[in-house]
Order: structure tokens, then sequence, then C-alpha cells
């Protein structure tokens, strides 16, 4: 895997030298910030804490699973019953038709071709990797402040997953004072998380087929309350729990970090957190501010978005793996 941040060190021949260290200062930040998060997540997995996704079972001398024939057939059994509960669950959920503007930046699904959609693949195939080292389902996608470009990473990772295979990918619209995910993906205002919330609204009427995109949307609806207090409902939990049981990607784009406190309420029930900064807007201190809010161990990685119209250099994505050796990933997604 790539050195992390590496990219950033690339020297544009428009950049004053001011601008160079700007922009190598927040580099440094962050790759602190992620040093922190794999430390962490490497003695968890030391201490036997993590298991990761899709190990295998334990085996006795001899070769014999620690399973027994018995308990293979109840978990064989299990799993059957548990698809033909999913399938119907699946068949329940309204598709709604996609139509995007060209102004909304879906790369991944309106221009896939490009290197921008392309750097979303490479997200996809990181994040996959990095599930192999830890449980990591339910994604946080956050800046520190708003104009960072969050709900577009959110949207095009999205859909770079749900592209990818057969599995399903959700996307939550989770910033409930200012969504904009419907708005991105043409598809009008449509009841969400809020009705599910704040009334016995089923979540199988407002989960939306995105079919076009291959994924499955969560508006974020009204709220005829205080936004903070919907998101921080006793029944999120309990809802949550339901999709994850349901899907097996949740992308959830939620508010800045600063100065709202709804991401925390998403944040202690997601897996990990995918921080999104932005070239010449996002301010040192208030990186810092964001980092310093943010639970460590539940960091993956940052995403830079330094659109300035040139698709080549617009957006990087860098992780650094606890087995990170410093050589290129060339494994074929």
């Amino acid at each position: 895997m790539s050195h992390i941040f590496d990219a950033l060190q690339r020297s544009d021949a428009d950049q004053t030298g001011a601008e160079k260290a700007a922009e190598s200062t927040a580099t440094e930040l962050l790759e602190r910030a992620e040093r922190q998060a794999t430390s962490q997540w490497k003695s968890e997995a030391d201490s036997g804490d993590i298991a990761p996704d899709g190990a295998e079972p334990e085996l006795l001398s001899g070769g014999h699973s620690v399973l027994s024939d018995r308990s293979r057939e109840d978990f064989q059994t299990g799993n059957a019953s548990q698809a033909a509960e999913r399938a119907k669950i699946f068949s329940e959920f309204q598709t709604l038709a996609v139509s995007p503007s060209a102004q909304s930046r879906l790369v991944c699904l309106l221009d896939k071709e490009s290197s921008a959609a392309e750097a979303f693949r490479l997200l996809r195939l990181r994040i996959r990797h990095l599930r192999k080292e830890r449980p990591l389902k339910k994604i946080v996608v956050t800046s520190t402040v708003p104009q960072e470009g969050k709900s577009f990473a959110a949207a095009n990772l999205a859909c770079a997953l749900g592209s990818a295979s057969q599995h399903k990918t959700l996307l939550i619209e989770g910033d409930v004072r200012r969504p904009s995910l419907s708005q991105l993906f043409g598809v009008g205002e449509t009841s969400g998380i809020c009705e599910c919330m704040e009334s016995d609204r089923a979540l199988s009427e407002s989960i939306y087929h995105l079919a076009e995109a291959g994924i499955w949307l969560l508006p974020a609806g009204t709220t005829s309350g205080d936004p903070l207090e919907t998101i921080q409902s006793a029944k999120l939990p309990a809802l949550l729990q339901q999709m994850t049981a349901w899907f097996d990607w949740i992308i959830i784009d939620c508010p800045p970090v600063l100065p709202l406190a709804d991401t925390s309420a998403w944040a202690r029930l997601a897996d990990g957190i995918l921080l999104v900064a932005r070239r010449d807007v996002t301010e040192k201190k208030k990186l810092q501010r964001g980092l310093e809010a943010l639970e460590p161990s539940k960091l993956i990685g940052a995403l830079l978005n330094a659109s300035d119209g040139a698709f080549e250099r617009d957006y990087y994505y860098y992780h650094r793996s606890s087995k990170d050796s410093g050589q290129s990933d060339g494994s074929a997604d």
C-alpha cells in the first residue's frame, strides 16, 4: 500500500511556496492522527478484541473444526432463514428513478471513466482491504466545517461500493439539518429517517432502491422538532442495528464536526469514520479541533477534496494499514 498522504506532497507548478507549506502542515496533522488510530487498531487486534471479517473457525488437533456437524447444520439453516427474511424485506422497498443534474458531480454514476471515479474505486478497494483487519460495515463520512465536500464524497463512495459486487449498500442522509443527497440524486422530497424516529413509520417504507446507482437510500425526511433531539432519539441504535442486519455496507453522510454535536450520535454507533478535507478551505486550527472531537480508534482515513477544475488532481484517499510496508498495493478489485 502506498505511503500515507504521498500524493499530497506532489507539487503543482502554479502553487506558491506558502500554499505548499500550508498543504504540508495539514498533511502532517492528518498523518499523526492516522498513526494514532493505526496504533490503537494494532493494540486491539493483538489483544484479541478484534476478529477479522471472515475469520475461519478454529481448528483442533487433527484438523477438525470446533463446529460439530450439528452446529454446522444449525448454522446453515440459520443462514437460509436469514436470507429468506432479507429477500422479503428487500421486496418491500420502493424504487425511485434517479435524475441527477450534470452539476451533481456524481462521477461514479455519470462519468465512470473519469480519473475522479477511478479515485473512488481505489477508495472502495482500500476500505474493503481494511475490513479484513477489523469489523467495518457502518462508515460515517464527515468534515470539519461546511463546504468541504463530505456529501459528494459519501454519495460517490456509496455508488462505488454498490457497483462492485452483490453486496448491498445503503446510503443514509444523516445530515437532517441541511440534507443534500436527495437533491444530488434528483429523487425529490420523500419521507425518511426523521419520520421513522418521530412516529411509527416502518423503515421498509422509508428506504428506497436507486436501481440506476446500484444502491439504496434512506433520506433525511422532515423533522418536526429539534434536529439534534431527533438524531439523539433512543430509537436510532435499534434502527441502525436493523439496517446492519439487512445491508452489507452502510455509508452515513453526517453534518460537519464543527460546531454541531449531531455527528457524535452517529459516530458512537459507527464502525469507522472517514474525514473529508478540502484544499484552500480547511484551516489547520479547525482541522485540529475536528480531529480532537473524533474517536481516534474509529478514524479509518482522510480524503482530500482538492477540486480545482482538473479531475486528475481532484481527489486522493490515504490509509495506513497496520501491516503497511510502504509498498504499492497491487491487489485487483
